[in-house]
């Protein structure tokens, strides 16, 4: 095949990030899963491969590569484990999007080098107990005083809360404005005020700690403000659009790593003296599930693509996140029925696949949202 998602280089980027899946990640991901650690040496490893500053630009320490580049990476590490794409889209999104999009030179010189090189990570604190999908209605509240900000509130379900070394907070400076009155900041995680709630025992994806991270009286300088003061909420928006593609990329690799699970498997597999893989069924249902994933990475090249040229993705970055995460639930299930009662058991990694794909249609916008984004673009 030719074209712009099949350059040379792109291919390199995918040959590395594939070469580095099946040695470091594919063969500890079941492990990882029944400990629920991811070894602080593999995450070194990762940040020495350059993963995590795929889209961070050269000065700063990063490879400066674009959204089609990241994608692939993503791809590649979610399909050996999802928790190292997890950490990569940390890194290369949620973490460092907000400084790229309004950050200060002095901020992103700061911050960038050390989440590049895999020395640091900055977690990304939106959600709130009470504040999910509408994350304009957060309580979290940052309170002016003379030459600093006193930030109170909790956020939840903070992925690398446990190990980050800093988190951008989204606060309100303005209660009365609702999501017009959101400013954002970074704080120091050894700051005092700031603890840890308990670690989340999740249905999935549990290699990666995930806690609640809660600000007492934490008192941050002016110049610890990201952006302008009220507008965080349209940074963070921005941001999501860029992990979206993240995301789906994500998913579009459990559900590539569900069918080769599955492929195999039917033609060795024999019930009613012939393979699985002479049942017709069985056939439509595996053409289903490929015809799928290709439908999947299609949309998330296209936004990608877009997203490097400059045009607003935002529409295609739902699409994909949309389209990618559900079918990525439905080839993983296709995959699991095939293989039977063994696909319930542990002994069988599509069973932990299962369960990692499953929050995919939920965090960074849940389907239903992605629904609202797609919906709202088309009737504006």
């Amino acid at each position: 095949m030719s074209g712009p998602f099949f350059e040379t280089q792109h291919e390199l980027v995918r040959k590395l990030a594939r070469d580095f899946a099946e040695r470091e990640l594919a063969p500890t991901a079941q492990e990882f899963d029944e400990t629920e650690t991811f070894p602080a040496e593999l995450y070194k490893l990762m940040g020495r491969a350059g993963f995590f500053g795929i889209k961070i630009p050269r000065e700063y320490g990063g490879a400066g590569a674009d959204t089609r580049a990241y994608a692939l990476t993503m791809e590649e590490l979610s399909r050996g484990n999802v928790c190292a794409g997890v950490l990569v889209s940390g890194a290369n999104s949620l973490g460092t999007a907000p400084l790229l999009l309004v950050g200060t030179e002095e901020q992103k010189r700061k911050y960038l080098p050390e989440i590049a090189s895999g020395e640091s990570f900055m977690a990304f604190g939106l959600t709130e107990p009470d504040a999910g999908s509408d994350a304009g209605s957060m309580k979290m509240r940052a309170s002016e005083d003379g030459g600093s900000y006193i930030l109170n509130g909790t956020k939840t379900f903070i992925t690398g809360a446990p190990f980050a070394k800093w988190i951008t907070v989204f606060a309100k400076t303005n209660p009365a404005k609702g999501a017009k009155g959101i400013t954002s900041f970074f704080v120091d995680m050894d700051a005092p005020g700031v603890s840890l709630g308990r670690n989340e025992h999740k249905m999935g994806q549990r290699a990666i700690p995930t806690s609640d991270v809660i600000l007492e009286d934490v008192r941050v300088p002016k110049s610890a403000i990201l952006g302008e003061i009220d507008k965080g909420f349209v940074t963070a928006m921005r941001t999501l659009s860029v992990g979206r593609i993240g995301v789906a990329s994500q998913a579009l690799g459990v559900a590539q790593n569900a069918v080769d699970l599955a492929i195999p498997y039917m033609k060795s597999r024999k019930q009613f003296g012939k393979t699985l893989s002479a049942f017709q069924g069985l056939q439509f249902m595996l053409a289903e599930m490929e015809t799928k994933l290709n439908a999947a990475r299609l949309l998330i090249y296209h936004a990608a693509y877009e997203m490097d040229m400059g045009r607003d993705a935002t529409k295609a970055a739902s699409m994909a996140k949309y389209y990618a995460t559900e079918a990525c639930l439905e080839i993983v299930n296709g995959a699991l029925q095939m293989f039977g009662g063994y696909g319930y058991s542990r002994d069988y990694p599509i069973e932990r696949l299962y369960r990692d794909a499953r929050v995919m249609t939920i965090y960074e916008g849940t389907t239903q949202v992605q629904q609202m984004v797609i919906s709202g673009q088309l009737l504006r």
